[in-house]
């Protein structure tokens, strides 16, 4: 009995310790779990830079679609403007054959008043068209940061994915793997957020 106690704890010794050496072998897939949460914490502030790319594109043209608007209103108040200003030229013309003073002075003060409320108009109208225009910039630069984080998010998936399959198939070399996509990612996203 002592020599099968004795066999037993020899082969128990040995389960143990190919255990410890399998523990040993597979040390580098707690710094393959490690990295993939470090990478996805990564990709989660990618998505959310993305998103709010997206967010400050969609504002901007929101924005710039007012300031149209209110540049259109400023330009159909300058063709009203333009069209009684050409009433009283013509009620002026008419008013000058009949010889009338009072009346000739007080259009001739009217169609200056109507050249005076046109400039500061069509003033206002290009400066509501200025912000529209710069506004617009500001959304295409905010969209094509946002089309670009969205790049380095779809490749930090890729690496996350690479580096599963790595832990389910024992295959460290694709851990490296979704290192060097990870690396590339970043490499992504800082474009993304220092794009001019």
């Amino acid at each position: 009995m002592t020599e099968e106690i004795a066999a037993f704890l020899t082969e128990l010794r040995a389960d143990r310790q190919a255990t410890k050496d399998k523990e040993k072998r597979e040390a580098w897939t707690k710094f393959t779990s490690l990295s993939i949460v470090f990478i996805a914490v990564l990709a989660a502030v990618a998505s959310q830079r993305g998103a709010k790319y997206s967010s400050s594109a969609t504002g901007c043209l929101n924005e710039a679609t007012y300031n149209q608007t209110l540049a259109s209103d400023q330009w159909s108040f300058f063709q009203a403007k333009s069209i009684k200003q050409t009433i009283a030229e013509s009620e002026l013309e008419q008013t000058q054959r009949n010889d009338e003073t009072e009346r000739v002075a007080f259009l001739k003060a009217k169609i200056a008043r109507y050249d005076t409320e046109k400039t500061e108009i069509a003033a206002k109208a290009r400066d509501y068209e200025g912000k529209r225009d710069s506004l617009r910039e500001a959304a295409k630069l905010s969209s094509e940061k946002g089309g670009q984080m969205g790049l380095a998010v779809s490749i930090f998936q890729l690496s996350i994915a690479i580096a599963s399959v790595c832990l389910v198939m024992k295959k460290k070399p694709l851990w490296y793997v979704a290192l060097v996509l990870a690396m590339g990612a970043v490499a992504q996203m800082s474009y993304a957020l220092y794009l001019p």
